[in-house]
């Protein structure tokens, strides 16, 4: 075993370790697990597009109490050194196996070192920490969540004073702060039962949420009046149990029919494989319950509320549960409608999205004479955006939103929000409902007045060291010796994010790109058609995204769909092909 990996094993099975996690790595040793430990100390997890994430257990790669107290204690000394320990730091905490303790944990590390903490008495969204941070002015926030990751996962969200998550510098800057700590016993804490008593911890109750729905009025299209719309909602065993259906009645939403096997939060998301909105099996309970009560929508939220999944019938009187980059389409289309409708438009409103999500979505924010703005993976980006549009007044903010279920229509929060989308749906749903029209068609419709865009996504799952070599060298490839062709669509320009140069094929030009680095290769094809591929920022898997287009009418829109249908699918099986061969 390597010596770096084996001095690491040696360390974590000695005091001051705790006996349970000093037992944990001894177990793994007396069964001569080796596989398991050299990917538990081969490296320290660090700050991908959505924070620290990983495993639960014992190691410096996985999420535990030492790694989460290491981690914080960056946070602290990176606080201190901007003299802002009294403007406090924001805790917020899913429903996930351990997010209580890790939470306490950090509370504990941070009045530790004399800074204040504002702490949830319950499990709440990410985007209610988002909020807090802006509302009561704080330095920094935590979120202890996994998102939408399976149950063994948690993780570690950190954000700054503009209730975005932290980016480059402030993210590279913490992480030299946490390498700094060579020991736990450098770790300074403070009980956190003696925080409360003292003053040190702030108990947050009604008053965040409470205060978000009174900003929520305020940009909401529709009075309180009693609405006829019928939804079916879900938290899937998540934080919006409570503040989601909350909203939609505050709103006059009061025909909700809550999926009762998984209203109740449990980290271990018991009735599904995966809890996650952009898993048609999550929703199999939702469906079920829609035709009983024939609800108008369908709605459901991942673990920390901050992505949605939607349902509605189409023509045939059938269920179908709409992707991403849809739900993002329709959300901008409805809320520019309505902004025109009353004349609120401003004249530089922008609509902001990830490079990897729709560009049906530049298409329409170019027919109400709005800017798009392009972004990175990971919604932090988008975040950055907002808070140079505060700083210099060029754009005004309108919508984000990421193919992932991501997705921000209002300007309060800085990160993806699942409860104002949900809220912002309902309200679409009863609008078209008195016109006399529904989802189904105004989505169609969308496609009619612009192109049927098409996107699809394949990841594909490489665990360990030697799935991250596997996902380099299949990067490398593709860098060093792109296809000419992917089935038959010929390649017109190539992105390169990483390098920052964009090659077009056919007029032998070569332009800067404006980003960040980032380790992604995106492919413009003919007939409109894309292929993004990158790495995955939180999870062991490399993703290719999928995106071709084409013009319909009335009469043909179905045919059209299906023909797309198709031709993502020959795409798919010809990177497929491309990959394996590496």
């Amino acid at each position: 075993m390597d010596s770096i990996i084996q001095s690491r094993i040696d360390e974590w099975t000695k005091k001051p370790f705790l006996p349970d996690t000093i037992n944990e790595i001894n177990e793994l040793m007396k069964n001569k697990n080796e596989k398991e430990l050299i990917d538990r100390f081969y490296t320290n997890l660090e700050f991908g597009t959505g924070g620290l994430r990983g495993i639960i257990g014992a190691g410096t790669n996985r999420i535990n109490i030492y790694t989460i107290g290491m981690t914080t204690q960056g946070l602290a000394n990176y606080i201190l050194s901007k003299n802002k320990a009294d403007k406090g730091v924001v805790i917020a905490r899913d429903s996930r196996r351990m997010s209580d303790v890790f939470a306490k944990e950090a509370a504990s590390i941070l009045t530790g070192n004399g800074i204040i903490v504002y702490f949830f008495d319950d499990i709440t969204p990410t985007p209610l920490c988002s909020f807090a941070i802006r509302w009561l002015g704080t330095v920094s926030g935590i979120v202890i969540t996994a998102s939408h990751n399976p149950p063994k996962y948690n993780g570690y969200k950190v954000y700054w004073d503009d209730g975005g998550q932290v980016i480059p510098p402030y993210d590279k800057e913490i992480i030299e702060q946490v390498k700094l700590i060579d020991s736990i016993v450098k770790i300074k804490k403070m009980d956190f039962e003696i925080g409360i008593k003292t003053g040190k911890i702030k108990i947050l109750k009604n008053e965040i949420s409470n205060s978000y729905i009174n900003k929520l009025e305020k940009t909401a299209f529709r009075d309180k009046s009693e609405s006829s719309i019928k939804i079916v909602y879900t938290p899937l065993h998540g934080t919006g149990y409570k503040i989601i259906p909350d909203t939609l009645k505050h709103f006059g939403f009061s025909n909700i029919h809550i999926v009762n096997e998984q209203a109740k939060p449990d980290g271990n998301f018991p009735t599904v494989k995966y809890p996650n909105p952009e898993e048609k099996g999550a929703l199999a309970l939702s469906l079920k319950l829609a035709e009983m009560t024939d609800a108008d929508i369908i709605m459901a939220t991942d673990p920390d509320a901050d992505r949605i999944g939607i349902g509605f019938k189409d023509n045939d009187n059938n269920y179908i549960l709409i992707n991403g980059n849809q739900i993002g389409v329709m959300l901008e289309y409805y809320l520019l409608t309505r902004l025109k409708e009353t004349n609120k438009i401003p004249l530089n409103g922008a609509i902001i999205k990830t490079i990897v999500t729709t560009d049906l979505q530049e298409e329409i924010a170019e027919n109400f004479n709005c800017k798009t703005e392009n972004v990175l993976t990971g919604f932090k980006w988008i975040a950055k955006k907002m808070k140079e549009y505060d700083e210099t007044g060029d754009r005004t903010f309108i919508f984000g939103g990421e193919e992932s279920f991501g997705y921000l229509p209002v300007n309060f929060v800085r990160d993806k929000d699942a409860v104002s989308a949900c809220y912002f749906f309902a309200e679409m749903a009863d609008w078209l409902s008195k016109k006399g029209t529904n989802l189904y068609d105004f989505l169609n419709q969308i496609y009619i007045n612009f192109k049927v865009y098409l996107e699809d996504l394949h990841s594909l799952t490489l665990k360990g060291l030697n799935g991250m070599e596997k996902i380099n060298k299949i990067m490398e490839e593709f860098r060093l010796n792109p296809p000419g062709e992917f089935a038959g669509f010929n390649v017109k320009r190539i992105a390169d994010i990483e390098t920052l140069k964009q090659n077009d094929l056919i007029l032998k030009q070569e332009k800067s790109i404006k980003l960040p680095k980032s380790n992604v290769l995106q492919f413009f094809l003919d007939k409109g058609a894309k292929l993004t591929m990158r790495p995955s920022g939180t999870e062991p898997k490399i993703k290719f995204y999928f995106s071709i287009n084409e013009k319909a009418d009335t009469s043909n829109i179905e045919e059209i769909k299906l023909k797309l249908r198709e031709q993502i699918e020959l795409l798919k099986n010809d990177l497929i092909s491309k990959v394996e061969k590496i």
